[in-house]
Formats: C-alpha cells, sequence, structure tokens
C-alpha cells in the first residue's frame, strides 16, 4: 500500500511517499481501507518534534512509535480481528486513531474496535474526516475544562480554525452566547456557524474592550496569561485548547498557580479519543446541529504541502487528504 512516511523529525521535506505492508488487524481491530483524513496541529508538532517534550513520547532521536502521520480517518471496513463484535467489512466508519499511533495517511490503517463509529449515511467521507480530533478537542475544552452552561458569554479566540470552527458551533450548541474572534477575511464563516458577536483582530483588541467573559476558549492568537485573566468575569475559566509552545509551556506551569490563588481558572486542556463522545458529535452533525468546514482538500501524494498549509496557521475549517476513491 502507499503511505507518507516520515522517519527523522524536521520539516515536510521529511514526509516521503512509500509502498509499504499493508496491514493485518489483530484480535480486536478492524483494517479500515482509509477514503479520507484530515491534517491537525499534531501531524506538524509530531513531523517536528515542537515541543521537545514529543520526543519522549514518540522517539528521543527519531520516531520509533510510529512512522505515518494522520489522526482522523474516515474509510470502509476491508476486514476485522475476530473478537471484533460491532463492525463488518463493509461498514463506512470514522474515528480518531491518535492512540493506535496515528496512521491516517495510508491507504489502510488498523485501529482498534472502539475507536471507530459508524459514518452517518447523508455526509460524506471528507466531512466525517473532518471532525474527530478537532471536534472531541472543542467538546472536551467547552464542556469537561470549561463547564460551560447555557446563557453564559463565551469568546472563541481562533474560531475559523479546525478546532474553533467546531468550538463555536458546540458553544452555541449547548446553549452560550458566543463571540468569535477572527481576521477580517473570516467573518463570514464565523457569522455563517451562528457567533452571536464576532471580533476583528486585526482591528480590535478583545483584551482592551472593558467586556469580561464566563469562558474564553483560546484555540490560536498569542495572548499572555494575564490578558485572557483579565478579561474574565469572577469565577471565569480561561481553556488553552491550541497555540504557540510558549502558551502552551505558560498555561501548563503558571496555569495551576494562578488558579489556586485566584477564582479565575487558567487550564491548558488535554483530550482524550473516545468511542462515547464520538458517537455524541457522530449524532450531532447527522442531525445537522453542527457541520464541517472544509477549506482546502488534498491527494495523498500532496500531504506535504497540506501540512505545510495547516502549519501556517491561516486555515478556514480543516483540511483533508482524500485518500482511495469510495467503490460504488
Amino acid at each position: 500500500m502507499k503511505a507518507i512516511v516520515y522517519e527523522n523529525y524536521g520539516s515536510t521535506d521529511v514526509l516521503k511517499l512509500k509502498e509499504i505492508q499493508k496491514p493485518v488487524p489483530k484480535d480486536n481491530e478492524v483494517l479500515i481501507k482509509v477514503q479520507a483524513s484530515s491534517v491537525n496541529a499534531a501531524d506538524w508538532r509530531m513531523m517536528k518534534a515542537d515541543p521537545f517534550l514529543v520526543r519522549f513520547y514518540a522517539g528521543l532521536f527519531k520516531p520509533k512509535k510510529f512512522s505515518i502521520l494522520g489522526a482522523d480517518v474516515a474509510g470502509t471496513v476491508e476486514a476485522i480481528g475476530p473478537t471484533v463484535t460491532k463492525f463488518r467489512p463493509g461498514d463506512e466508519v470514522f474515528g480518531d486513531v491518535f492512540a493506535s499511533g496515528f496512521g491516517g495517511f495510508a491507504e489502510y490503517k488498523c485501529g482498534k474496535e472502539d475507536e471507530f463509529v459508524l459514518k452517518p449515511s447523508n455526509i460524506s467521507f471528507e466531512d466525517a474526516a473532518a471532525l474527530p480530533l478537532a471536534g472531541m478537542t472543542a467538546l472536551h475544552s467547552l464542556r469537561d475544562f470549561g463547564k460551560i452552561e447555557a446563557g453564559q458569554k463565551v469568546l472563541i479566540n481562533g474560531a475559523s480554525g479546525g478546532v474553533g470552527t467546531f468550538a463555536l458551533q458546540l458553544a452555541k450548541y449547548f446553549g452560550a452566547e458566543v463571540t468569535a474572534v477572527c481576521s477580517t477575511s473570516k467573518k463570514e464563516i464565523s457569522r455563517s456557524l451562528g457567533a452571536d458577536h464576532i471580533i476583528d483582530y486585526t482591528k480590535e483588541d478583545f483584551t482592551k474592550s472593558g467586556i469580561k467573559y464566563d469562558l474564553i476558549v483560546g484555540v490560536n492568537g498569542y495572548r499572555s496569561l494575564s490578558e485572557y485573566k483579565n478579561a474574565l468575569n469572577p469565577k471565569g475559566r480561561y481553556v488553552m485548547a491550541g497555540g504557540g509552545t510558549a502558551q502552551l509551556f505558560q498555561a501548563l506551569l503558571l496555569g495551576p498557580f494562578i488558579s489556586l490563588t485566584d477564582s479565575r481558572k487558567i487550564i491548558a486542556a488535554s483530550s482524550e479519543p473516545n468511542q462515547k463522545d464520538l458517537l455524541f458529535l457522530s449524532e450531532l452533525i447527522q442531525s445537522g446541529k453542527i457541520k464541517s468546514v472544509i477549506d482546502r482538500k488534498y491527494k495523498l501524494e500532496e500531504v506535504p504541502q497540506a501540512v505545510h498549509y495547516v502549519e501556517q496557521g491561516h486555515a478556514s475549517g480543516k483540511v483533508i487528504i482524500t485518500v482511495n476513491t469510495p467503490t460504488k
């Protein structure tokens, strides 16, 4: 099978299209013929080992734990292991394979049975592939770490990106009054997704407006922790769901101290894929309560260009990798 493989850390130059052996499912695994995948920030961070802590997870000097990126997979079940009970060959499924070592940038991927759910028949493989990692990151940031409640004032900083577009829609689903922060060219996207208020960060600084929020989710866009804290109501929460390395370490190292000494909380979100939450998101997208926003589509051999585009931080929604063409 064809796959995009990387054997060293570095720029997109390390990503190579190669012919490798097709995987065989273990007892509790399903073999997926991949129709589509999507690019996430996790892909270029793993590729570049940025932050350095990635090396303790993936391999100190070179990637050893896995060699194929791509956490999101949508496709057709090709074969199943002997203990698999939820799926059968021919089923259309999608899931987040982060826990089983990535591998979505390939024609086939083996993953555990509980990493996948059935794909709704009314959405495409591309729409399904956009959802898992970004959707669950948004869900966990709002619900689990943000403790979102109906009627709250919620601000999404970086509302037009992959995680941001899902966070905006989910915040509206949970009944919040949502302010989206984005650039001039992305305002229409945020408006179409239901934002109550839109702040163009090229023209206005939300930290200086005097408006206070119950919950701020930071996906992109650098702001210091003190700026975020000052934009919160008493007992408000800032949840870091993405951003630069400096922001990550600030939130991890200083966030707990600030949270102990102040009624406002600074939290670095983490997201672990699980079948229950993926099914919840699948039901929302099936019913039309949320939707995938797709910026661009690339072929498998164009993964290096796709990863580079996402790394630049200007994507509106998700960037999709189309792998195999579905068989009628």
